[in-house]
């Protein structure tokens, strides 16, 4: 930060001076979202949050640097103010804020009352006057006075004891204006400041200055006459053109310096001494965040390590809840004899594994009893009684465990050969379930919103702890864990009945945990020297589709750098321009398939395939980076990522992998049967999506078209073009397709007309006939938004909820986006159910026949297996089964099996 100030306060004769710090939150709000695009900053229901998180981040740091006693944040309330009443141009050459930036104050404000930050915003006045009015009481009342603003307007309230904090580079750097600094700026005190505004006018606030009169010409007559009041006595003393400016201006300049004064006698409902910094109320300053999906450690640690209630808890790894933790560092053959004594009761999990290392082992174990009971081991120490002790204790189905994230557990456990049962909570699939909309279900973060307790400062901020510290200190820290983890899974089993969603954790979630823990495990084999060949292509594809854009623009520049590629498109080649963003016209995909529709020049066409081979050579140098030591790739399934349900992997992503596309399914051929098993075999649903709305929505027609047998498009297609069967050509089906899918994602009139590059009538023409002959399908898709609205959430079948708060929101935006959410949300969440449902079936099913056929992937609505000698046909005869009597829907299920020596081959 430019010019920090001192930390120190000032010393006056009576004592140490209290520092009041006040911020314009307007101001600085507005700067924030100009600094930060709003692209990188948007939750998943589509409210930006960039100028929440700019405004965020530079308040913790001013507070850290500035530490002020006291603390006040003034906002406008609308464009009427005396001052427009006094002049009705004053500001009116303003554009309407953007529509990313409205609703982000009141955000703020929300943040703000979670720290307990006193906010003022008074009508008739603007934030400046508040600010003025606050600052000139606080000087008088003995205070330093620190203004963070950037209206220079409140440089006349500079002095020996206000300081005012001026941001020069976006939010992130701070300029101290002290009179010396003002007198440096601009040649005059800060009691001058206004006359000089008044001279210069202001086109930000649309006050008009005098024709050929700048700033120097206006600081050198202030200075001349010592102020705006003389000079205008003595204005017949000013010579030349700029003097007889100033005389016909002279009306005009006289409203501006009424205008350009501070109102410093707002009538305001708290006193200074009242603005005191008080502790946050650190749940609500998490659940902001969290609501607002801003999960960035960094800002919530600098946030947090300014409240002023911090010091009463920085040593404490708990706070004050009379939470006793009576633990025990456990050596050889002791962990047995603790087990006897406490293992009957439910205890808290927390482990570190050095999965991440690549060893796949359990460096450290805490378990923690509800009485305060804890242990902590190193699993290295045991002996062979304290192991077959932990490891029967870990089978045992009887003896109730809860763990936060059990799948890590039950994997890196699998490592020593022990087995997990008896899982009754998993802490972090069961915040998912209460909220499935936040971003980070990191333990710490949940025992801070559902405990009002912090962890040992021991603990990362993704409650694991940090390898190399003090053995007494993690240990400590560990047990703490495992005791949160304890009481999180009581907190929550009370909260999951609330929502009904008991029954989806116990019967659902934890069991797919479990086969997703051994379907990491398998992994699957990747055929290297295959998919080396690969990444050789695609590299050497990209180096020719480089030279042949360079061949294009006539000489060499970098693809990569949207600047240089504005410059070629747009400038040396004239092509149409594209939208207009902060940066220039947008070279994005989409952009770039317009203009190749546009031109016969071929440089968009080349950027997309250098693109879209440049993407593949990369998805294919990180399977390659991800083949283990036994050559098979093993993904990590995560279940807590969609608000829908559905699963998801990372490390590698397999659901980055095309599938409509030669070079995806060329990738696939990588992925091969490993060594003792004979094949893979793939299985999915056939537009499950599709009969699920058929379902839900009980439209006789669409379910009639289902159980014909006959080409689902085709059928619909025909009833709703009114033509026979025969008679529907590929155009029609196409549309009918788009049209279908479309409903199921939300698809309005606009959006079908994008994606089937048909004029905005035709696609709400097309719309309106496929309501009249599925008008069950319409009645649902209304019905659906309605409940949403009314309750706050959709639900799929099995009582999975989506909540969706913006359904009742001011915005547009955000609006529109939670009704797409809540046409979307049941359908596809219930798509996801039944997938899980159908994969813990086909698996009982497969462990019941003692089959060695194994489960080993799940992607989109797809599963793979890997099938032993001789058991193809048993391993398909359940697969079909069990997957197509998953559940019964009005629209059968409908299934697809493929087999093959890889996983493209075993397409079906």
């Amino acid at each position: 930060m430019a010019e920090k100030a001192s930390k120190k306060t000032d010393q006056t004769p009576g004592g140490t001076r209290p520092r009041l710090m006040l911020m314009d939150g307007h101001s600085l709000a507005y700067r924030a979202f100009f600094a930060l695009p709003a692209e990188n900053f948007t939750t998943a229901t589509g409210q930006p949050t960039n100028a929440i998180y700019g405004f965020a981040s530079m308040l913790a740091n001013t507070l850290r640097d500035e530490e002020p006693t006291h603390f006040a944040v003034a906002f406008d309330v609308s464009r009427k103010t005396w001052r427009s009443e006094r002049f009705t141009e004053y500001k009116a050459n303003r554009s309407k804020s953007p529509d990313e930036f409205k609703g982000q104050v009141e955000l703020i404000g929300e943040l703000l009352d979670a720290m307990n930050a006193p906010r003022f915003a008074v009508e008739g006045f603007e934030a400046d006057d508040v600010i003025a009015t606050l600052a000139t009481q606080a000087e008088a009342e003995g205070f330093e006075v620190l203004i963070v603003t950037g209206d220079r307007d409140s440089f006349q309230l500079v002095s020996e004891h206000t300081t005012v904090l001026y941001p020069t580079k976006g939010v992130s750097e701070l300029t101290r204006f002290t009179p010396e600094k003002v007198q440096e700026k601009y040649g005059l005190t800060p009691a001058q400041y206004p006359d000089f505004a008044a001279l210069r006018g202001d086109p930000s606030d649309n006050l008009p200055g005098i024709p050929g009169v700048g700033e120097k010409t206006a600081a050198k007559w202030i200075n001349q006459f010592g102020s705006f009041a003389q000079l205008v006595e003595h204005v017949d003393e000013v010579k030349g053109k700029a003097g007889q400016n100033l005389r016909d201006h002279l009306e005009s300049v006289k409203l501006n310096r009424v205008l350009t004064e501070l109102e410093r006698q707002v009538e305001l409902p708290r006193a200074v001494t009242d603005l005191e910094r008080l502790p946050y109320d650190r749940k609500g300053v998490a659940m902001v965040l969290d609501t607002l999906e801003i999960r960035n450690p960094s800002l919530r640690e600098r946030l947090f390590a300014v409240d002023p209630g911090s010091a009463e808890t920085e040593t404490t790894p708990v706070a004050a809840e009379g939470v006793e933790i009576d633990g025990t560092v456990l050596r050889t053959g002791e962990l047995a004899p603790w087990l006897a004594e406490h293992g009957t009761r439910p205890l808290g999990v927390a482990t570190v594994d050095t999965w991440a290392l690549g060893t796949g082992s359990v460096a450290e174990v805490a378990l923690a009893a509800a009485d305060g009971a804890a242990a902590w081991f190193d699993p290295a120490e045991l002996d062979e009684a304290d192991e077959n002790a932990f490891a029967a204790w870990l089978a045992d189905a009887e003896r109730p465990k809860v763990f936060h994230n059990a799948k890590g557990a039950m994997r890196v456990f699998a490592e020593h050969g022990w087995r997990v049962e008896g899982v009754r909570m998993d802490t972090a699939l069961a915040a998912y379930l209460v909220k499935p909309g936040r971003r980070s279900f990191d333990l710490d973060a949940l025992s801070l919103e559902y405990l009002h307790r912090e962890l040992a400062p021991a603990a990362a901020a993704d409650g694991q702890l940090a390898f190399g510290t003090d053995e007494a200190a993690e240990a400590e820290a560990l047990m703490i864990q495992a005791r949160a983890v304890l009481d999180l899974g009581e907190a929550f089993e009370s909260r999951l009945e609330e929502v009904g969603a008991a029954d989806l954790l116990r019967d659902m979630e934890l069991p797919t945990s479990a086969l997703l823990a051994r379907m990491e495990r398998h992994g699957i084999a990747a055929d290297r020297a295959h998919l080396e060949a690969m990444e050789q292509m695609f590299a050497g594809a990209v180096q020719q589709a480089v030279k042949e854009a360079h061949a294009a623009a006539g000489h060499e520049f970098n693809l990569g750098s949207p600047k240089q590629l504005q410059e070629v498109l747009f400038n040396e080649l004239a092509l149409p321009r594209t939208k207009k963003t902060k940066t220039g016209f947008t070279t994005d995909a989409d952009a770039l398939a317009w203009l190749a529709t546009q031109t016969d020049n071929e440089l968009p066409v080349i950027m997309l395939r250098h693109r879209e081979q440049a993407k593949l050579r990369v998805t294919v140098e990180g399977l390659i980076k991800t083949i283990a030591g036994d050559g098979r790739i093993h993904t990590t399934f995560n279940q807590t990522v969609a608000a829908t349900g559905r699963l998801s992997s990372t490390d590698p992503n397999l659901q980055n992998i095309p599938v409509r596309t030669d070079e995806g399914r060329a990738i696939r051929r990588g992925f091969v049967v490993g060594e003792g098993f004979e094949s893979l075999m793939t299985a999915d649903y056939s537009q499950i999506e599709l009969r699920v709305m058929a379902h839900l929505s009980e439209d006789e027609g669409l379910i009639r078209a289902f159980t014909s047998g006959e080409d689902l498009h085709t059928t619909a297609a025909s009833q709703v073009f009114g033509v026979e069967q025969s008679a529907v050509d590929a155009e029609m089906r196409r549309k009918i397709k788009a049209m279908s899918y479309g409903l199921a994602y939300g698809l309005s009139a606009f959006g079908l007309s994008q994606q089937l590059n048909i004029e905005a009538a035709e696609a709400r023409a097309l719309m309106d006939a496929y309501f009249e002959r599925f008008g069950g399908v319409r009645d649902y898709l209304r019905r659906a938004v309605d409940e949403a609205r009314a309750t706050g959430y959709t639900a799929t079948l099995f009582g999975r909820r989506r909540y969706l708060p913006d359904l009742n929101s001011d915005n547009r935006q955000r609006r529109e986006a939670a009704e797409r959410m809540a046409l979307n949300a049941p359908i596809q969440g219930t798509a996801a159910d039944i997938v899980k449902i159908a994969m813990l079936k086909v698996d009982d099913a497969l462990r019941a026949a003692e089959l060695k056929s194994r489960m080993l992937l799940q992607v989109h609505d797809e599963i793979v297996l890997e099938i032993a000698p001789g058991e193809r046909t048993a391993v398909e005869e359940i697969v079909r089964h069990e997957m197509a009597h998953a559940v019964d829907l009005r629209a059968p299920l409908d299934v697809s099996v493929g087999v093959g020596p890889d996983w493209e081959s075993a397409a079906h």
